[in-house]
């Protein structure tokens, strides 16, 4: 069962993100804030969820939420930053376009940015304890998911409707046949025998 907040007296906001381990495309990440008396019983980590209840979870999320917003850092800048700090950018981004302004942000994992004005918290696997990160990690992996599903049209060869951009053995394969994408990460190690471009 997950807890509904870590705190009482402030307006929280969860976030998390999809996309760090992956070869090609966007990192993205949720910023989402709700009512302390929101319950779902799908609502768990994302990457708990099967597909079908994550599709099921999204618009529940989106309508019954405080606020939510998504924020995304594309692969030239994963390139340009490093995806840790794109992921903490696209966090930011997030943060930024939440109608409601919250007063603690809750972070999924052990490391954050700190955001102008609010402050954090990490939380180790906060995506499998608190609701309102497990919310984000779930809008993230959703959308995440459908601009790859818009990527795998372009690029149909990577098999990204079945893998996302994750390191399969069918997508580096690939790979191997067909080179990189312009979507790529270029400073991703893209295939084991190759070392990674180096700027």
């Amino acid at each position: 069962m997950l807890q509904g907040q870590y705190q009482t007296e402030l307006l929280e906001a969860g976030c998390d993100e999809a996309g760090r381990g992956c070869l090609a495309g966007p990192v993205v990440a949720a910023a989402v804030i709700l009512p302390p008396d929101f319950a779902h019983a799908l609502l768990n980590d994302s990457k708990k969820l099967s597909e079908k209840s994550r599709d099921t979870l999204a618009p529940v999320i989106k309508q019954e939420a405080i606020a939510w917003a998504i924020g995304i850092c594309d692969h030239q800048e994963i390139d340009k930053l490093n995806i840790l700090r794109a992921s903490f950018a696209a966090m930011h981004k997030a943060i930024r376009q939440l109608s409601t302004r919250p007063q603690l942000l809750l972070i999924d994992g052990n490391r954050f940015h700190a955001y102008p004005g609010i402050p954090h918290i990490t939380a180790i696997k906060g995506d499998a304890t608190y609701a309102h990160i497990a919310a984000a990690s779930i809008l993230a992996k959703t959308h995440r998911d459908a601009l790859m599903l818009e990527l795998h049209r372009q690029y149909p060869v990577y098999h990204w409707d079945a893998n996302k951009g994750y390191p399969t053995a069918a997508h580096r394969e690939a790979i191997r046949a067909y080179g990189e994408s312009p979507v790529h990460r270029k400073t991703f190690t893209l295939l084991p025998e190759t070392p990674k471009t180096l700027f």
